[in-house]
């Protein structure tokens, strides 16, 4: 897969963490930049260390489980991962959860590990997606990090300004980008 293709799939599993910021920034008083940066960082590590772990048990699985030969099946995994993230985000979409509208003072830091804790899950499935790829890994860490970090400031600024009425657009955003990935692994991957 080419670089394009790649930041296509990260900004679709990072849609996830735009809409949730999107909530949390339509409840501050002010955003401090501070403490945003302190969260961006601290997210951007956590999905780091997914998505590398994710690459690394793609590995182990392919080494042990799969037999070289066999490389239709991690192709198959991928694409399957692909298409079951994008139908999270799809269902998530329709699920609409109601955001209970109170005004907090700044961000809750821990409230943001919690919710990167669930969607660093995703990102494992995405990486072990990526493993089966054959995607180079200095490259998908660094577009993990600088795409995280973009999406969290967006998403904060986003909410901040306009309210949280935009985050099911981010998922349905989210699930297309997977999904075009998923028919791009088929495609240019399976079928060939």
């Amino acid at each position: 897969m080419n670089w394009i293709e790649n930041v296509l799939i990260i900004a679709g599993v990072s849609l996830d963490i735009f809409a949730a910021m999107e909530c949390q920034g339509a409840l501050v008083a002010k955003v401090d930049k501070k403490q945003l940066s302190v969260i961006c960082a601290l997210i951007a590590v956590w999905q780091l260390c997914a998505l590398a772990l994710g690459n690394y048990l793609s590995g182990l699985l392919y080494r042990n489980e799969l037999a070289h030969d066999e490389n239709f099946v991690g192709l198959v995994i991928a694409a399957v991962i692909f298409f079951g993230l994008g139908i999270r985000l799809i269902a998530k979409a329709i699920k609409n959860e109601w955001v209970n509208e109170r005004r907090e003072e700044s961000l809750d830091v821990k409230k943001f590990l919690r919710m990167t804790a669930v969607t660093s899950i995703y990102t494992l499935l995405a990486g072990i997606a990526f493993g089966f790829l054959g995607t180079n890994v200095a490259l998908m860490l660094i577009i993990i990090v600088c795409m995280t970090i973009a999406f969290v400031v967006l998403g904060v600024y986003t909410g901040y300004h306009l309210g949280f009425q935009h985050k099911t657009k981010a998922y349905v955003g989210g699930a297309l980008l997977l999904w075009i990935a998923g028919i791009d692994v088929i495609v240019r991957h399976i079928m060939c």
